[in-house]
């Protein structure tokens, strides 16, 4: 009898445990960072500072992850995990003009040769790039010293063939139930990581919160 019991044991044990090589690998998983967990003056461990200097602020009891307002330079960090294909990006940005002057900032996606989405006030435009090249361009109208939230969404629509759409809406309005910006691409983007970047054009400092970044739900 005590037999039969280790063996009906030693069986169910054997049952539960998953066959080598079939366990399935992990869902990759969304990348969020609203920096309330991370010292003033310093920058997450997670993130790659490319160019300026970051610091995470205290503004008005929230912390935010600050661009100086000097030197008028473009800088960027690159935050997430790789991205291939069917991926997004987003993030709420904080800017103001100054007189004549405008900053632009934007998110991406694929490192800095990939994609971005970003807002330029002096156009009173939001732009698709890809590297360095702009792939569209659509009129809107900023308002300085509000909240944009920015989104940017990559998706394989068929073979050979990438649709990039872009939104962008500030606070106090809804985010748009379509794209006001978008794009077919047919060369296939390289894998990468997401990206916040920033042009502070009118001397004043530029802040980020709530970045978020990975794959698009099915």
């Amino acid at each position: 009898m005590k037999l039969n019991i280790a063996f009906a044991t030693l069986t169910a044990f054997l049952i539960a445990i998953p066959a080598r090589g079939q366990d399935k690998p992990a869902a990759p998983s969304v990348y969020k960072n609203d920096f309330e967990k991370v010292a003033v003056d310093s920058v997450p461990e997670d993130m790659l500072v490319l160019d300026g200097a970051f610091a995470v602020k205290e503004l008005n009891g929230n912390k935010v992850l600050e661009l100086p307002g000097a030197p008028l330079e473009t800088f960027g960090v690159l935050f997430g995990s790789n991205a291939k294909e069917n991926a997004f990006a987003s993030a709420r940005i904080l800017a103001t003009g100054k007189g004549r002057r405008f900053p632009t900032f934007g998110i991406g996606l694929y490192g800095v040769s990939g994609f971005k989405l970003r807002v330029a006030p002096a156009k009173k435009a939001i732009e698709l790039y890809r590297g360095d090249a702009v792939r569209a361009s659509v009129p809107y109208d900023w308002q300085s010293g509000k909240w944009s939230y920015l989104k940017l969404e990559t998706r394989a629509v068929k073979e050979g063939v990438w649709e990039v759409t872009g939104k962008v809406w500030q606070e106090g309005g809804k985010e748009p139930e379509k794209g006001q910006i978008v794009w077919e691409e047919k060369e296939a983007p390289s894998n990468g990581r997401a990206m916040i970047t920033a042009s502070p054009f009118s001397g004043t400092p530029i802040q980020f919160d709530d970045l978020a970044a990975g794959p698009l739900a099915k």
